[in-house]
C-alpha cells in the first residue's frame, strides 16, 4: 500500500494514556545503560526507587504507542529514525500518569528512488493537571517511499555543528542485548530483533534503537554537564548519523 499524502495529513492517531510506577523508570534507565555501576551513588539514584530521579529522555517511552505508524502505508523494513528533538516544559516526574497526543506535522517527498520524510510531533502531559511535561518532534526517514507526489522538502534545517573540539567527551559501551533490553520499555519494532527482518531492509544484523541511543547520549550529557542533575536539562536536538548495533 503506497504512501496517500491527503488521507495521512487527515490521520487521527489517538491519544494514549499510560500510569506509570518507579519500576518503568528504573526499566528504561537500566534499557539505556544507566546503572553500569551499582556501587556509584550517582547512577544509582536513576536505578533505585529510594530518591529516585527519571532521566530527561524517559517521556519518549511514556505512554508509547506506534500501531497507527502501520497505516501509513510505509515500508517499514526501510524506515529510519532522522532527529528528534524534545523541549521540556518541567522536570519529568519519576512516576505518575501521562496522557500523549500525538500528529502527522509534516510529509516531504524526495522523489522515486530518494524516498520521504515525515514529522510527527508528540505532546506529554499531566493527567492529573493537564500541564504539558515535554513536545517532542521526531522525524522518520522512509527510504522506500519517496515519488508518492506529495510536496518536495527536506524537513527541517540541522543544527549547525561547531568546528572545533568537543566540550567534553564520555566513552560508553552498549551491550550486545542492549537492544532486546530497550524493547520491555515499548518499541517492539522487530528491525531491533530479527536477524531476518534487519537483512529485508538491508542491515547485517538488527540495529540499536535510535532512542536508546539517545539516551545513553543524553545520560552522558547529564553526567558530563549537568552535575547528575537531569532537572537542568530543557531542550534536546539529535541527528541519527549512522546505524548502531
Amino acid at each position: 500500500m503506497p504512501i496517500d499524502y491527503e488521507k495521512l495529513k487527515r490521520l487521527h492517531i489517538p491519544k494514549t494514556e499510560q500510569t506509570y510506577t518507579d519500576r518503568d523508570t528504573i526499566l528504561y534507565a537500566l534499557a539505556v545503560g544507566m546503572g553500569r555501576d551499582p556501587m556509584d551513588s550517582r547512577e544509582l539514584a536513576f536505578v533505585y526507587e529510594k530518591s529516585l530521579r527519571a532521566l530527561p529522555t524517559l517521556v519518549t517511552v511514556l505512554a508509547w504507542n506506534d500501531d497507527w505508524l502501520y497505516q501509513t502505508g510505509v515500508d517499514m523494513t526501510r524506515q529510519v529514525h532522522g532527529e528528534h528533538r524534545i523541549t521540556l516544559h518541567c522536570p519529568v516526574p519519576p512516576r505518575g500518569t501521562v496522557v500523549a497526543k500525538t500528529r502527522i506535522a509534516d510529509i516531504f517527498d524526495k522523489g522515486p528512488g530518494r524516498g520521504a520524510i515525515m514529522l510527527f510531533e508528540t505532546t506529554l502531559r499531566d493527567k492529573a493537571t493537564g500541564e504539558p511535561i515535554s513536545t517532542s518532534v521526531a522525524t522518520s526517514f522512509a527510504r522506500g517511499d519517496g515519488g508518492f507526489g506529495g510536496p518536495p522538502g527536506s524537513g527541517p534545517r540541522p543544527h549547525p555543528i561547531p568546528h572545533r573540539a568537543a566540550d567534553h567527551t564520555l566513552d560508553l559501551a552498549t551491550r550486545p542485548d542492549q537492544a532486546l533490553l530497550y524493547r520491555l520499555c515499548g518499541d517492539r519494532n522487530p528491525l531491533h530483533a530479527d536477524p531476518e527482518y534487519a537483512s529485508a531492509g538491508g542491515f547485517p544484523r538488527p540495529i540499536l534503537h535510535g532512542l536508546c541511543t539517545l539516551g545513553h547520549a543524553v545520560g552522558a550529557v547529564v553526567r558530563a554537564c549537568c552535575d547528575d542533575d537531569p532537572t537542568r536539562v530543557r531542550e534536546i536536538a539529535v541527528r541519527f548519523s549512522a546505524p548502531v548495533f
